[in-house]
């Protein structure tokens, strides 16, 4: 497939077939992962690749009990990863300048431009793939699971496996909306009316068209999509917890000295 039509046709698959995924192929995805850019070339990330049964169910519950997670043949996570760069320091006597959060940043952002280069070429050889934003929300739980040392923390990760599915392409908001040139543009508030409109209706349908969902929006004050975001999904106090936690984690993993 070729490059830019695999990113034109990317799309969440949630159902999975039960096919493995061949080693080598597996094998050649992950390695277009690490060619991905990486700050300083330290290449600050680990990926930790989970096809065990029993370490997909130990993932279920952090991974708030996505059925995928447990369907899918592969678990991939992504993690920010300074130990082993801080290890190969102490055995150079070169001084440990990575203990604090923009070390962290730094990991996480590496580790996040490998998981798109992984997805990508998982897409173009026919493979579904499913990102889990519980992978940092509960990074403190994937970790245990995972038994992370100190300098690494999952960041973000997906199912992966050959699709049992064919959804639908989710919309984007509009380029016009998300592109700036020379300096940025402060929306206006009928440029964010516009910027929406069809936002405002395709993901309130899709919610709609889901009976939970819907149960959840009918029993609830919301009137809206956008009060459905905050009132609904992400609330303070789900923020305020997840905040909490992955900073108690980063002290804890050794990024915040």
């Amino acid at each position: 497939m070729d490059i830019l039509e695999a990113i034109s046709d990317h799309r969440s698959v949630r159902k999975f077939k039960t096919d493995p995924v061949a080693e080598d192929m597996l094998t050649e995805v992950l390695e277009a992962g690490i060619r991905a850019s990486s700050y300083g070339n330290m290449n600050s990330y680990s990926l930790v690749v989970s096809r065990d049964q029993e370490t997909r169910e130990r993932l279920f519950l952090p991974l708030k009990q996505q059925q995928m997670v447990r369907d899918a043949p592969v678990q991939v996570t992504f993690c920010s990863d300074f130990r082993r760069m801080r290890k190969w320091l102490a055995q150079n006597d070169a001084p440990d300048n990575f203990g604090d959060f923009f070390a962290f940043m730094i990991g996480a952002i590496d580790a996040v431009l490998v998981s798109q280069n992984v997805a990508l070429a998982a897409e173009a050889k026919g493979l579904g793939i499913c990102y889990i934003g519980a992978t940092l929300g509960n990074a403190h739980l994937v970790g245990e699971v995972l038994e992370l040392p100190a300098g690494v923390v999952p960041v973000t990760g997906f199912s992966l496996g050959w699709p049992d599915e064919e959804p639908q392409r989710r919309d984007r908001l509009p380029f016009s909306g998300l592109v700036h040139y020379e300096r940025y543009h402060d929306h206006t508030a009928e440029e964010i009316e516009e910027i929406y409109r069809e936002r405002n209706k395709v993901g309130w349908d899709r919610y709609m068209a889901n009976a939970r969902l819907r149960q959840m929006i009918e029993e609830s004050d919301v009137e809206n999509l956008a009060q459905v975001y905050t009132r609904l999904k992400y609330t303070p106090e789900a923020h305020e917890r997840h905040s909490a936690s992955l900073l108690a984690y980063l002290r804890k993993q050794g990024f915040m000295s």
